[in-house]
């Protein structure tokens, strides 16, 4: 299955896609805070992102889905900072939005993508990259130019504007969606964002009108789809029960979610006591319990996996 932004760099699609993008970061709108910065001129908003993105790191990760896996990996490129900013967010040290990390020039970040694909990586795993979406288009037209041809994952937190996403449609082959705080009152408290549950939503869906239910090769590696994850939160922080008659609802029964158990309290979590708790096995049962009884029957099963690192 060709992916999609190859088909567009061919089609010539991918040059318009561009062009929409960079009129929108001159008076920036890219996501949901709406900062109006002109980041052509080093102008920073929310995200402290100017002209160029900036990059944590990347490397293959055999931690994710099975799906995205594989054998070779998922190729991961972790980017600097988050248009989101939860409190309690396990990559504290790469999402805050007060650090500097290293800056790349779209060929550069076109040469990560091409080294990962010569290192075996089953994908491209754009990690927090609703911020920096006009950066990545820049950086495919060269690298698809120059013979990337793997899937595209687009590793959201869901904190995406659908005019955004709109500009996405026919480049991104895999959603790898959050699923956060279902209620406005938590994502106000725990990142600022009130409008996070009905951006997300909103999101969501969208991403599932693009590029449907998730779909695999013969050897189970995905190629184009939506897959969601749900990271459940102390004390119901999370409205996970909500999460789920809302995926039961209005989406497919073989939609692939993947209920997380992997809440810690990191970052500045210490601030709130309530986000200092556990969440239990018996939580986590209860939720997938509860999803199959919905009819959600692709629910992911996780087992722990490390990275590869190529620097």
């Amino acid at each position: 299955m060709k992916p999609l932004y190859l088909k567009a760099h061919e089609d010539g699609l991918l040059k318009q896609k561009i062009e929409q993008a960079r009129k929108i970061v001159q008076d920036c709108i890219l996501c949901p805070r709406r900062c109006k910065v002109n980041r052509l001129k080093n102008e920073n908003g929310f995200c402290n992102t100017g002209r160029l993105s900036q990059m944590a790191s990347y490397n293959l990760h055999f931690g994710e889905e099975a799906p995205l896996v594989g054998r070779g990996g998922s190729g991961t490129v972790f980017f600097a900072h988050c248009n989101l900013g939860c409190v309690f967010c396990q990559n504290y040290d790469i999402s805050s939005n007060k650090t500097r990390h290293q800056e790349v020039s779209p060929d550069q970040l076109a040469s990560i993508f091409l080294a990962l694909q010569s290192a075996g990586a089953e994908n491209i795993n754009l990690v927090t990259p609703s911020h920096v979406v006009f950066h990545i288009l820049e950086s495919l037209s060269i690298a698809a130019n120059k013979g990337l041809n793997i899937p595209l994952v687009f590793n959201t937190s869901s904190y995406d504007e659908l005019k955004t996403l709109q500009i996405l449609e026919g480049i991104v082959d895999i959603y790898l969606a959050d699923s956060k705080f279902f209620g406005s009152k938590e994502a106000e408290k725990y990142a600022n964002a009130p409008d996070y549950p009905e951006k997300a939503r909103t999101a969501i869906l969208e991403m599932h009108r693009q590029v449907g239910c998730l779909v695999t090769d013969e050897q189970g590696i995905a190629q184009r789809g939506l897959m969601i994850r749900h990271l459940v939160m102390p004390n119901g922080l999370a409205g996970s029960e909500d999460w789920l008659d809302f995926f039961a609802a209005n989406l497919p029964d073989d939609t692939y979610i993947n209920i997380m158990e992997q809440y810690r309290p990191a970052g500045d979590a210490f601030r709130y006591p309530e986000l200092k708790a556990g969440v239990s096995g018996s939580v986590i049962m209860d939720l997938k319990k509860k999803a199959r009884s919905l009819g959600l029957n692709r629910l992911d099963e996780r087992s722990s996996g490390v990275f590869r690192l190529l620097f």
